[in-house]
């Protein structure tokens, strides 16, 4: 594909400013800009904070077809050695949401001069990493007069070549919780354990009884994954601490296993408060982050659409453990995700992915027809 493929460009000019989720102003600033240079007669464009709302006018419009695309960046410091490397220092588009938002533009552009009997709705929504931009925005009733009767997104994928799509009816990621406990003790002297009370004993207990949690609890034929990734205690070798704290994450492929494995984490806390005689902290954050659960009919119809694009390599996907706030849309609206490849030799959230800019184009061209065809009621 020719570097002068203007969305392409656009993706390099966003790959240089990536912005943590809820900061993403220059980010904001670049989309308007470009979203300002189309023909304006059928958009009506709304904002809030750095959300961006643009509704394109169908001739009938008494349906709405939604497209999603997430805009912020990571905290990861880019490795790539490109001309357009990230220029923010410590942020990075690792998670190739600078090839979402060049293809919504391109989608964008194209609809702002090809008009659908329906209404399509394009959401540039910020906040997908860190604290679910999905739910702000939703909860905010920034959406209420957008509100889709359908959505759709996509998300790259480093280890499917160009070309490819798929996805599936069902969960396709996992919703996750993040875990934050605090554990309250007595600080001590170490050669005087009696007069203290140990909460590294006391934090190392739930760690171990927690794992009991997936192998006990879970049905095995049923998916569920708790990790701690952090552990916080002590000042010195000879000073039993009275403090501890822990950080992780729960995954889940459904809502009611979710629900299980928070009550569980809940229990268990309550034991060892009982057990250690001292006070735990819990915070069991969800947030937005729900099960990526795909609607039965717009997933099939998607698939189905697909499958019969000759120049679509349509493949089927299995379900993953990673997380995406596209849920918080699809637990209440009908649509559906999918995966487009991008063949990256690095996966996502590494400091060197570095995904094929055909990617672009490709998905620009045939998501559009889909969509153009859905708009036009013609599946």
């Amino acid at each position: 594909m020719p570097k002068e493929n203007p969305f392409i460009q656009m993706r390099r000019e966003l790959h240089l400013i990536p912005e943590i989720g809820l900061e993403e102003y220059e980010t904001h600033r670049y989309l308007m800009s470009k979203i300002k240079e189309l023909p304006q007669e059928n958009l009506d464009i709304k904002t809030w904070e750095t959300a961006i709302v643009v509704r394109v006018k169908g001739s009938i419009g008494q349906k709405t077809i939604g497209w999603r695309t997430d805009i912020d960046g990571l905290p990861v410091v880019e490795e790539t050695e490109l001309p357009y490397q990230s220029i923010h220092k410590g942020r990075m588009h690792a998670c190739g949401h600078d090839v979402h938002m060049s293809i919504a533009l391109g989608l964008l552009t194209h609809f702002s001069t090809h008009q659908t009997i329906d209404d399509l709705v394009f959401i540039f929504q910020p906040a997908e990493e860190n604290v679910s931009g999905a739910k702000i925005i939703y909860d905010s009733g920034f959406l209420n007069d957008y509100m889709p009767d359908e959505i759709y997104a996509l998300h790259v994928k480093p280890d499917l070549p160009v070309g490819t799509l798929g996805t599936k009816v069902g969960t396709l990621f996992a919703g996750t919780c993040a875990i934050d406990v605090e554990f309250r003790g007595v600080d001590g002297h170490a050669a005087y354990p009696h007069e203290s009370n140990d909460m590294i004993v006391a934090a190392s207990q739930f760690i171990n009884q927690i794992q009991t949690i997936v192998s006990r609890s879970v049905n095995p034929m049923e998916g569920a994954v708790i990790t701690l990734g952090t552990m916080h205690a002590g000042t010195a070798g000879n000073i039993i601490s009275g403090y501890a704290s822990l950080t992780g994450t729960i995954r889940t492929l459904t809502p009611e296993m979710s629900d299980l494995t928070q009550k569980r984490v809940k229990e268990i806390v309550k034991g060892i408060e009982l057990s250690y005689n001292c006070k735990i902290y819990l915070d069991l954050d969800q947030a937005g982050y729900y099960p990526v659960i795909n609607s039965e009919i717009e997933t099939l119809t998607f698939i189905d659409y697909m499958k019969k694009n000759q120049d679509v390599n349509y493949t089927k996907i299995e379900t993953a453990m990673t997380g995406e706030d596209f849920g918080y849309y699809l637990d209440k609206i009908p649509g559906t995700m999918f995966w487009l490849g991008i063949d990256s030799p690095y996966g996502l959230h590494h400091p060197k992915m570095t995904p094929k800019e055909e990617a672009i184009p490709f998905a620009i061209e045939h998501v559009g027809d889909f969509l153009e065809k859905k708009a036009n009621r013609q599946l």
